[in-house]
């Protein structure tokens, strides 16, 4: 009997295919089918709400991992003033922070239920963005970007390797950046939660398809610098006559946007088989 693992918010499947390698058999949930002409999710897709889900269904998983949307919390990091706002009315009541971490706490809720349901323990493994940490509390770890909440197992194995296959760089703030490469495990390579990099929408973009911007008064501006736009908040960002206007008039809810902002969410291979690894129950069989 091959293991089962749980895969909430499973987007393209980044998690699930590190389950899969490692031989477990993987049910994804998630509220819409991310296939954009790569061939879609590589498992059993449920397409149902997290919030209606008890459980109890799950009482027979070995493993339940999940990614809640970021997308507010990646928002509310960036220094426009909507942005901001949208923050403030957070923290003075104007808005509900319970609403915010809605789809966060429900994956606690969920393995408290199967735990209750299967008689005993059941791991849970839940990534988000490091601007999730305000309004759910510190992770226990992350892999660049990616920052782990719940039953997090210590990734110095992980770590000890990578330092002997190509070595790690160490950054001041203890996060590590594994293989040697400043991008590696990061979901936007160049953006920076403390604003001094690339904003979200700008690295999103750049990394996915655009390249530079074009001439402006006869100089190559980047799109890595909204200073040399002029902009001031995130509406400003999509100006007339610049390419990323494009985005625009793709708007947010675009096939392309979405395959983008599924891409930039894809859990890292070398992270979701070491979380599978860890718990792939003893005495199971491939």
């Amino acid at each position: 009997m091959r293991p089962l693992a749980i895969d909430l918010y499973c987007g393209l499947g980044g998690w699930t295919e590190g389950l899969l390698a490692e031989g477990y058999d993987v049910v994804g949930f998630d509220i819409e089918r991310h296939d954009y002409g790569t061939g879609g999710y590589p498992a059993q897709l449920v397409l149902q709400d997290a919030m209606t889900l008890h459980g109890k269904q799950f009482k027979d998983a070995a493993l339940i991992v999940a990614s809640p949307p970021c997308q507010e919390f990646s928002y509310m990091a960036m220094p426009w003033s909507r942005a901001k706002a949208k923050e403030r009315d957070l923290l003075e009541g104007r808005d509900d922070p319970k609403r915010l971490t809605a789809l966060f706490d429900a994956c606690f809720r969920i393995q408290r239920e199967a735990i209750e349901a299967a008689g005993h323990f059941i791991p849970l493994v839940v990534e988000n963005v490091r601007g999730a940490q305000k309004w759910v509390g510190r992770s226990r770890w992350n892999y660049g970007s990616f920052h782990l909440w719940g039953d997090v197992p210590a990734l110095m194995p992980m770590t000890k390797r990578a330092v002997m296959k190509a070595g790690i760089a160490h950054r001041a703030d203890g996060s590590t950046n594994f293989h040697g490469d400043k991008n590696y495990g990061q979901k936007v390579p160049g953006f920076r939660f403390d604003g001094s990099g690339k904003s979200f929408q700008t690295a999103s973009v750049e990394g996915q398809k655009m390249g530079r911007a074009p001439m402006v008064d006869g100089v190559t501006r980047r799109l890595t610098n909204p200073a040399e736009w002029g902009t001031k908040n995130g509406n400003d960002w999509f100006g007339p006559g610049s390419d990323c206007s494009l985005q625009r008039k793709a708007g947010s809810h675009s096939k392309a946007r979405k395959a983008a902002s599924a891409a930039i969410a894809k859990i890292p291979a070398p992270l979701a088989r070491y979380i599978a690894q860890v718990y792939y129950p003893r005495g199971a069989e491939c």
